[in-house]
């Protein structure tokens, strides 16, 4: 049985709790994180289209006239291999870990074709039960998702209590 865990931030804590509790002892684990680079693009996007032009008194040893937008890709790279390194310790077993980068949810898809279990988390509405609960994101994972999911609350759940009155029927 072939597992792969999608590690994002503010979920990932009970996505790997549950592969470490339910995933058998000689299942191959992944541990997977998607880089989104809207953000890197859009500041290199802004860069060129509003900040690109040499400013007459700039002086480039002050950082004027570098893209920003290479720091930020750097930085979230380090990020996503923090939160790999902090699930796989987590975890506590051998494991493999794979960045990739691109539409998050096309690349999730993508990732769990031929594992046996995907495990994600829900991160939408907290507060109750229902299809809010899922980001767009997790939604099309959800939805699309090549092999069985196993989709966890990242904290307690919400109780029945907050599921929305039954419609009066005729």
């Amino acid at each position: 049985m072939a597992v792969v865990v999608w590690v994002t931030e503010g979920t990932w804590r009970a996505c790997v709790d549950a592969a470490r509790a339910l995933a058998p002892a000689d299942a191959p684990i992944v541990l997977l994180h998607i880089g989104d680079r809207d953000v890197p693009g859009a500041a290199h996007g802004a860069f060129a289209g509003l900040m690109g032009r040499r400013h007459p008194r700039g002086n480039p040893a002050d950082g004027w006239g570098s893209d920003p937008g290479s720091r930020v890709e750097e930085l979230a790279d380090a990020a996503g291999r923090g939160l790999l390194d902090a699930a796989a310790e987590r975890l506590g077993r051998p494991c493999r870990r794979v960045e990739r980068s691109g539409r998050v949810e096309r690349e999730v898809v993508a990732a769990a074709e031929g594992a046996d279990l995907l495990v994600l988390a829900r991160d939408g509405d907290r507060t109750r039960l229902g299809p809010r609960s899922l980001g767009p994101a997790t939604r099309f994972v959800v939805d699309h998702a090549p092999c069985p999911v196993l989709l966890v609350w990242p904290g307690p759940p919400p109780g029945t209590a907050t599921l929305p009155p039954h419609p009066d029927r005729p």
